[in-house]
């Protein structure tokens, strides 16, 4: 029996793939339990609009993604740190701090997760994060950390 899946099913596969599965299978188990529904050609019309919408959805993430590099590369997000006596900084600045500062001074939610590089901020001067903000699409945002006095 052909049917299409709404979840995805081990060992017979993914949602929104049609698959074929035994009559017994499918009519008793996949399709009373809202895994599955028969294939027919409406079941047919309504995947395959499902799939346009996902695309389309996805195109507009991705623009959106772009228009955000666009405004992270133009970021200097500035932090204050003191110094030790021999002038190496004390602490560091982590990945919630710059968080943080995207979202308060330039209106931008950005998951501390997305950060590509996963090394710590604990010396002063200049250092340049890449965050992965789409698949293919990556920001850098420049974060300055200089001398608290």
């Amino acid at each position: 029996m052909k049917i299409i899946l709404l979840q995805d099913v081990k060992g017979l596969g993914r949602k929104g793939e049609v698959v074929e599965a035994s009559n017994g299978y499918a009519s008793n188990f996949l399709i009373p339990k809202k895994l599955a529904v028969l294939y027919t050609d409406k079941a047919k019309e309504i995947l395959k609009e499902q799939e346009q919408k996902k695309l389309a959805d996805l195109a507009k993430e991705k623009e959106v993604a772009i228009k955000t590099k666009e405004v992270l590369d133009k970021i200097v997000l500035e932090f204050k740190a003191k110094a030790a006596p021999d002038g190496r900084m004390v602490g560091t600045i982590s990945y919630k701090q710059v968080e943080d500062e995207l979202k308060t001074k330039h209106n931008l939610s950005i998951d501390k997760r997305k950060f590509i590089d996963h090394y710590q901020i604990n010396a002063f001067g200049t250092t340049k994060l890449k965050i992965e903000l789409f698949k293919d699409v990556i920001g850098i945002v420049n974060v300055h950390v200089s001398e608290d006095k």
